[in-house]
């Protein structure tokens, strides 16, 4: 493509009509009886449970032990019950602090009641591996045998019982209390646009505006308002960054991303595998498409508040939610009726909750809750393509939710890296579709190209991300980082993963303090890049022969957290600890870039 002149197409409609979540399904109400006595009753089986089992688990039979797994699921059901319930009402508004008074009451006594059936896990892990290949012939026990796989890896890194035991408890007032202070001090940020006070998710929407003087405004702006609280910022992630090296060193992890690894299940060689590969790319991937879009802008370098800018002839047309509802089930819908079918009662039954407010958690997640109950998806939607397509990911997560509960609270549960991809092919079944509706090459390109920043943001950007956090936890390990040595790691990293077309600014440098990722859940962020190659990868299978493949697909789902990626991608013949793996998993992304570049 070659420059393209922009027009002057800008609307200021919102979408209307947006779902809010009914969460009467989990609890009536923060002050109900029923959850007053629900915790009460919780106190008292966990008080049980302890009596009857603690010190006794290494002597018990394989099948009692079975029995001994199910009391303690129905507990932790409940807790996760309870839980689920305080962390929505608190995203729904974290600027009102009687939400954020009932989210810590909450968290401090369910704290207490887990604190009660701790030995259990502790206890399990304790029992030598021949002993408990012993028991494993029970049939009974031998169900629950992909949690107890997941427990047992852990047994290298566990403490004694009374460090456990504290280290739970001061939680609430630790990790816990550090993170609620990061959300609650974003959710009250206010931006000053156009004589409007935006919060910091209609501010980061602006950077996709039409209007380049928008974008400018709403980047320096944040840029500003960021850097007014940045040393609370880099209070907070050096706070967590020491804390998370205490615990590590305690446990004798080897590298602070060790211990996410073990939590979703995957290798340290094959996460370094992808972020090898992935940082191998930049070149070829981001570097070259924003040298493309800078051509196309007429310009030599973009402004960093351009990178995420609608090209020049992109409509911006505002997509209603009725309209991005049918878009995205009638995609899951042509791949599978049943995935569109489960899909389709998030919406019909108010398990969505849409519209951007003030106070309400920024971006966009999809919450598990229980088996026992059902997922909820929180967005704040804008209206823009890239919504629709926020959507289309969310949802995929929520019918992923869905199919996993089979499995029961203890194992339903997906690991981080798997749990993306449900989301991700979603988003990629709502583009294809859109892309088949485009008639002319320019719509085309346009869509390509809102596919190809989409994959860079969750590929190229999720690793760069990655990069971050292992040189500030590594560097933190040395002392603690100044807010100005923060912004240099964050600029130095952007400024090798985006590539010379994209022109950084010092106002820039605080740009890393927004992302809650890196506080909610170190390193959580190569998930979504893992999560993306892999689809990438699933659905070169799928193009070439479909045959079976949606079937194979659900069954994937359906296993929550029962099977490793080896034995899920295993029907596919794919294998994510081979290096091509994820080379082919980025050549989509650079076939997709080769596409524009023949346009120009």
């Amino acid at each position: 493509m070659k420059k393209i002149e922009p027009v002057n197409l800008y609307s200021n409609n919102k979408p209307a009509n947006l779902p809010e979540w009914d969460l009467s399904d989990l609890y009536p109400g923060v002050k109900s009886q029923v959850l007053k006595e629900d915790l009460e009753r919780l106190m008292l089986n966990a008080e049980k449970f302890k009596k009857k089992y603690q010190t006794n688990i290494a002597e018990i039979s394989g099948t009692k032990l079975a029995h001994c797994i199910i009391e303690f699921e129905k507990i932790e059901e409940n807790i996760s019950r309870i839980m689920s319930y305080a962390q929505l009402v608190y995203a729904t508004d974290m600027s009102d602090s009687n939400n954020g008074q009932f989210y810590q009451s909450m968290q401090e006594a369910v704290t207490k009641i887990s604190s009660k059936i701790l030995f259990f896990t502790l206890e399990i892990n304790r029992i030598e591996d021949a002993e408990f290949d012993k028991k494993l012939e029970s049939p009974e026990l031998s169900h629950f045998k992909p949690w107890i796989r997941d427990i047992r890896i852990f047994r290298p890194h566990q403490l004694s019982d009374e460090l456990e035991e504290m280290l739970l408890e001061k939680s609430v007032t630790g990790r816990s209390a550090w993170v609620r202070l990061f959300d609650e001090t974003m959710a009250n940020l206010r931006f000053k646009i156009d004589d409007q006070e935006l919060t910091i998710a209609e501010t980061l929407d602006r950077l996709s505006h039409k209007n380049s003087d928008k974008r400018k405004d709403a980047a320096e702006i944040l840029g500003t308002e960021l850097n007014n609280n940045i040393k609370l910022y880099s209070l907070i992630t050096n706070s967590l960054a020491k804390d998370k090296e205490i615990e590590d060193k305690w446990r004798c992890y080897a590298k602070p991303v060790s211990s996410r690894n073990r939590v979703n299940q995957v290798e340290d060689d094959v996460v370094e595998a992808l972020v090898t590969t992935v940082t191998k790319s930049y070149e070829k991937l981001s570097h070259r498409y924003y040298k493309l879009k800078a051509e196309w802008f007429g310009v030599e370098q973009l402004n960093y508040w351009d990178r995420n800018a609608p090209l020049p002839n992109d409509s911006d047309t505002i997509i209603e939610w009725k309209d991005a509802k049918r878009i995205v089930l009638d995609s899951y819908n042509s791949f599978s009726p049943t995935l569109a079918s489960i899909g389709a009662e998030f919406f019909d039954k108010n398990w969505i909750d849409a519209p951007p407010r003030a106070g309400k958690a920024s971006g966009a997640f999809a919450h598990p809750t229980v088996p026992s109950a059902h997922p909820y998806l929180l967005l704040n939607y804008q209206g823009k393509s890239r919504d629709v397509m926020t959507l289309a990911h969310e949802l995929g997560h929520g019918v992923h939710q869905v199919l996993a509960s089979q499995q029961g609270h203890l194992m339903a549960d997906t690991p981080l890296t798997l749990a993306e991809t449900a989301s991700v092919f979603g988003e990629m079944l709502t583009f294809q579709t859109l892309l088949k509706s485009k008639s002319s090459p320019q719509e085309r390109n346009i869509m390509l190209a809102s596919k190809v920043e989409d994959m860079l943001n969750t590929v190229v950007r999720q690793i760069a991300f990655h990069e971050f956090e292992t040189i500030v936890h590594d560097q933190r390990r040395h002392g603690e980082l100044t807010p100005e040595a923060i912004g240099d790691v964050w600029m130095s990293v952007q400024e090798r993963s985006l590539g010379p077309a994209i022109k950084l600014e010092r106002n820039y440098a605080s740009f890393w303090s927004y992302i809650p990722h890196f506080i909610h859940s170190p390193f959580y962020v190569y998930a979504y890049a893992f999560g993306d190659c892999l689809v990438n990868s699933l659905y070169a299978v799928y193009e070439e022969s479909n045959e079976g493949f949606a079937e194979n697909y659900i069954e994937m789902l359906r296993a929550g957290g029962t099977l490793r990626h080896k034995e899920l991608l295993q029907p596919f013949n794919l294998d994510a600890s081979d290096s091509t793996f994820w080379a082919k998993g980025l050549s989509l992304i650079e076939n997709f870039i080769d596409q524009l570049d023949d346009g120009k």
